[in-house]
């Protein structure tokens, strides 16, 4: 597609100025493909690679055609499967938004209720939200849905796979029926077909693929028993870093970090049994680049969009080939080149051989050979991690950055790091 402008698409004069203030001034492709539609007025379906550039495609029309909202009953609404997506996607609007613009605020678990009701009773234009938590807000009567002028939907195969079907089709159900509707998924089949053909008016498609020439991930996959993981993952995420490296429980990932600090090598875990101050502060910890690894559990396959990532380990196999293609998605983004590592144990080469035909990789299981890392000891010096206090409050809140989605630092960047609830850009 021809190179062009944000402001040659039809976006606000004010929101492209914002935009080129944050060093953003080219359309990645799926913004090019979806926006003349979506700013006017049309149901989308957007399918691109994760790392292209979805959160601006249904961002800049969101907080381009939602209108002022009375208490408790918000005009637009983002749908999310987890609370970092929601915290990313919150900051990237209330940047777009600009400070007189539309007050956004975020919704999800793990967190008491009453700071969302307040601002729920206050009012708030652009609600971001998990469904569950939504849910329970519904049912309180803190939020009707019944006011709502455009719904997104965001990462919708991810929230198909974590079971919230049912519970987003229940709450699609309250919104006014002459709504615009955008969705947006790396995958637009199977369940996610469901909610386009029952929730969509005559939706655009538009489908972005990889393009040929672009920097391609490497794969690869060594034979590792599982006494011999924790001593093949240190040099590797000491040659490549920052690194995300998956294990398969949550007992597992913390673990893991464990063993990784007492090795050297300064390691944060994020899973789901950890309170939102503690993934928060992993995070934060990994963006900022005191810890060269995030250990995690598939909660962070996706939903969380961390630039520059130059590693992705898979310390446990995935379940299938969708849950490589999500955890492997975090490296290798926004045009980068990436490396993808996994270890696999004996009994698990059948599996694995099987999962490499149904992706089209090449099919065969290495000996391990460092030699495939061939940055070893050009990256600077790793950090070191200090211990970090068990949380004994919520984090103090604050109004958070606004980076780029489309630069690429180079330490990894987390596309908002906002805390819920927030408006008109405060947190």
């Amino acid at each position: 597609m021809p190179s062009t402008t944000f402001a040659a698409l039809g976006v606000p004069a004010a929101v492209a100025s914002r935009l080129e203030q944050r060093g953003i001034t080219t359309p990645f492709p799926i913004q090019a493909a979806t926006l003349p539609d979506a700013l006017a007025g049309r149901d989308v379906c957007g399918k691109a690679p994760t790392g292209s550039g979805k959160t601006l495609a249904f961002g800049i029309p969101l907080v381009t055609r939602t209108s002022k909202a009375q208490p408790r009953h918000p005009r637009g609404l983002v749908l999310v499967p987890t609370r970092e997506l929601a915290n990313q996607v919150s900051e990237e609007l209330i940047a777009l938004a600009g400070p007189k613009g539309a007050r956004v605020m975020t919704v999800f678990g793990g967190v008491g209720f009453g700071g969302q009701i307040q601002a729920l009773r206050r009012g708030v234009d652009i609600l971001v939200a998990c469904p569950g938590r939504l849910a329970d807000l519904v049912r309180q009567g803190e939020v009707r849905l019944d006011a709502v002028e455009v719904v997104v939907l965001d990462e919708a195969d991810r929230m198909a796979d974590m079971g919230f079907l049912p519970e987003v089709r229940r709450l699609l159900d309250t919104v006014r029926p002459d709504r615009q509707t955008l969705l947006f998924s790396a995958t637009l089949d199977g369940d996610v077909d469901v909610l386009i053909r029952h929730y969509q008016k005559q939706p655009v498609r538009h489908e972005i693929a990889v393009e040929q020439d672009a920097p391609q991930n490497r794969h690869v996959f060594w034979r590792a028993e599982r006494s011999e993981r924790l001593e093949l993952t240190i040099p590797v995420v000491n040659a490549e870093w920052p690194a995300i490296v998956f294990t398969r429980t949550k007992h597992g990932a913390d673990r893991l970090a464990k063993q990784l600090n007492k090795s050297g090598v300064a390691s944060v875990a994020i899973h789901g049994d950890r309170s939102q101050a503690q993934r928060e502060r992993a995070l934060a910890a990994f963006t900022n680049g005191k810890a060269q690894v995030l250990v995690a559990t598939d909660v962070a396959a996706r939903g969380i969009h961390v630039d520059a990532v130059a590693c992705v380990v898979h310390y446990d196999p995935p379940a299938d080939e969708k849950d490589y293609t999500h955890r492997s998605g975090r490296t290798g983004r926004a045009g980068a080149a990436g490396v993808v590592l996994s270890l696999i144990a004996m009994e698990q080469h059948k599996g694995v051989k099987l999962m490499q035909r149904k992706l089209g990789l090449p099919v065969g299981i290495d000996h391990p050979d460092m030699a495939t890392f061939s940055t070893a000891g050009a990256r600077p010096t790793p950090p070191v991690l200090a211990q970090e206090p068990t949380p004994t409050h919520a984090p103090r809140q604050h109004r958070p950055s606004a980076p780029s989605t489309q630069q690429r630092p180079r330490r990894p960047q987390v596309q908002g790091r906002g805390k819920a609830p927030s408006r008109r850009g405060g947190r």
